[in-house]
């Protein structure tokens, strides 16, 4: 069984940073070295869509509507996926959703093999 848990969502106001964390168990957490991970988000009324992804090697890829703001990293001894988001938008608003085991490890969510429960982002201006 894999289980992925995120915490550190909240409010925020434009300019303001926050950190997400996902704690991960199970067979992601036995092979934790190996698996390709990301964090993607979904705003009410749109899509899923990726923000960014790490592979098992450490390449990270970023969507280009947070590139310079947001950092993500990965402890294989915590076992523990991060994000470190600054200078955060309005627009940033979402639920944030850790993933892990995807596909070719592409920033795409049907590349997602499992999904965390998501954490709310509100970013007020």
């Amino acid at each position: 069984q894999v289980q992925l848990v995120e915490s550190g969502g909240g409010s925020v106001q434009a300019g303001g940073s926050l950190r997400l964390s996902c704690a991960a168990s199970g067979y992601i957490y036995r092979n934790y070295r190996g698996v390709c991970m990301g964090w993607f988000r979904q705003a009410p009324g749109k899509e899923r869509e990726g923000v960014t992804i790490i592979s098992s090697n450490g390449v990270t890829t970023y969507a280009d509507s947070v590139k310079g703001r947001f950092t993500i990293s990965k402890d294989n001894n915590k076992k523990t996926l991060n994000l470190q988001m600054n200078s955060l938008k309005p627009e940033d608003t979402a639920t944030y959703y850790c993933a892990a085991g995807l596909l070719n490890c592409a920033l795409v969510p049907g590349s997602v093999g499992y999904w965390g429960q998501g954490t709310q982002v509100t970013v007020s201006s």
